[in-house]
């Protein structure tokens, strides 16, 4: 489930122990259960990095990125279920990489742990990140991306709102639940088309997108029911409990306290909304 709050949490959680230290040793945690896609093998990404100093540890869209100071970059992509962590992790069965940081200074062991084995591990040497970046495959990041940026992006699809939030080419962070919500927010009815879109609308759901995800990343993300998701030091985040419609269905909307939310499915995702704060007829000039 990790989107952009919950891997910015991470990041925020890792940085400060990984930053400036050598890696002594990036090994692979021995697990029954299905393996996560490593990118080239372990074998090569260790015999790159061992040794060298981390510069920094970023987020870019749901990934984090350890840059080392060779300009090499392992990005961890989490997908459903990873987690970066510094203390125990939900339990040992799935932890799939370990990292041992030189110095004293504590901690000095970094863990990823995956439930489901759907994350991936890829190593970019500085031209090929930069060749990635530039391929067009990821687009703004919905922190920094701009009202005239969501027009420019949006206002000539024939796609569902919702639909197009979820597209990573053309916003880059934002997954199932922080759609549903930035809709809501923005009282949009995420069936529209998004050419139907007014301007006021737009700049509306870029507004929101940006408050609603720093609001979350203050909260240190969503936990949901499963508990999948925890913090660096496994402890659950709290946006969950400030939802207004994600995974509501038939509750009483808290924005007008008259309706009860509904659920549509759109591209296979549930979707969650007030059909009376967000009418289809309603239109912002």
């Amino acid at each position: 489930m990790p989107e952009l709050p919950e891997v910015e949490t991470m990041v925020r959680g890792i940085r400060e122990t990984m930053s400036g230290r050598i890696l002594k040793k990036l090994e692979l945690v021995p697990c029954e259960c299905k393996p996560i896609t490593i990118e080239p093998t372990l074998g090569r990404i260790r015999k790159r990095i061992e040794g060298t100093r981390i510069h920094s540890v970023e987020r870019f869209a749901k990934r984090v990125v350890i840059r080392h100071e060779t300009g090499d970059r392992l990005v961890i992509e989490p997908r459903m279920t990873g987690l970066m962590l510094l203390d125990d992790p939900p339990d040992p069965d799935h932890l799939r990489l370990k990292w041992t940081l030189s110095g004293r200074q504590r901690p000095h062991q970094v863990w990823f742990w995956d439930r489901r084995g759907l994350a991936t591990c890829r190593l970019y040497s500085e031209k090929q990140w930069d060749q990635w970046l530039a391929s067009g495959k990821m687009g703004p990041d919905a922190l920094l991306m701009q009202a005239d940026a969501w027009r420019e992006r949006i206002q000539s699809s024939t796609r569902a709102v919702k639909v197009a939030m979820l597209d990573q080419s053309t916003v880059a962070g934002i997954g199932n639940l922080y759609a549903s919500e930035i809709l809501h927010l923005s009282r949009v009815h995420p069936e529209t088309r998004c050419k139907q879109l007014t301007r006021a609308q737009i700049e509306t759901i870029a507004s929101h997108t940006k408050s609603i995800l720093h609001e979350a990343i203050r909260y240190e993300g969503s936990t949901l029911s499963d508990g999948t998701y925890r913090n660096a030091l496994n402890k659950a985040g709290g946006f969950q409990n400030q939802h207004r419609v994600y995974a509501k269905e038939g509750e009483l909307c808290p924005t007008c306290q008259t309706e009860t939310v509904k659920r549509i499915v759109q591209a296979q995702r549930s979707t969650f909304f007030c059909p009376l704060c967000q009418s289809k007829r309603r239109r912002k000039s």
